[in-house]
């Protein structure tokens, strides 16, 4: 989308509009909203672009990218679940996608027979060394005009939000 200063516009017109029937809109959080929302979006579609030749979507490679980075290279599937805010249908999915693909293989815990451990194979180490190097140019490009200060503040700003929606969310009831 090359039209982005027209959708902004656009966007804060609407938002305009729809305040004048509702004067109690907290104007500047919706606004806010909007943009965290249009701007993950983008982010969201461009990284699903870039993963589309793996076969792997957004929610595939996030929960690769938590097994990778684990300190002992495995996970069980509830501690992704909550991680990568998945529901466990979904995560039954994703480790199905990830297994087939030979990224990860699924054992039960040699602690627990009950649980099921998820672990990175060597292919899996070898896609993520393949993935990652060719997206750091989006990741630059998508903060090139922020000075590290500015990179700094969002960094602080975007954990307060969080911890805020957190807080005011209800558990996930997903299957």
């Amino acid at each position: 989308m090359k039209c982005m200063p027209e959708c902004l516009a656009h966007m804060d017109e609407g938002i305009g509009r729809v305040s004048s029937n509702f004067p109690d809109l907290p104007l500047q959080e919706v606004v806010l909203t909007r943009l965290l929302l249009l701007v993950g979006g983008n982010l969201l579609s461009e990284l699903e672009r870039n993963l589309k030749p793996y076969g792997l979507n957004d929610s595939d490679f996030r929960t690769l990218m938590m097994i990778y980075a684990s300190p002992t290279g495995s996970a069980t599937p509830s501690e992704l679940c909550e991680y990568a805010q998945q529901g466990a249908t979904n995560m039954t999915r994703i480790a199905n996608v990830l297994v087939k693909a030979g990224l990860i293989t699924r054992a039960p815990s040699a602690e627990d027979r009950r649980r099921i451990v998820l672990s990175i194979t060597a292919a899996g180490k070898r896609t993520v060394r393949k993935i990652l190097p060719p997206l750091f140019p989006h990741v630059h490009g998508a903060f090139a005009s922020l000075s590290a200060t500015d990179k700094r503040t969002l960094d602080r700003l975007l954990r307060k939000i969080a911890v805020n929606i957190d807080s005011i969310t209800q558990p996930d009831s997903r299957p």
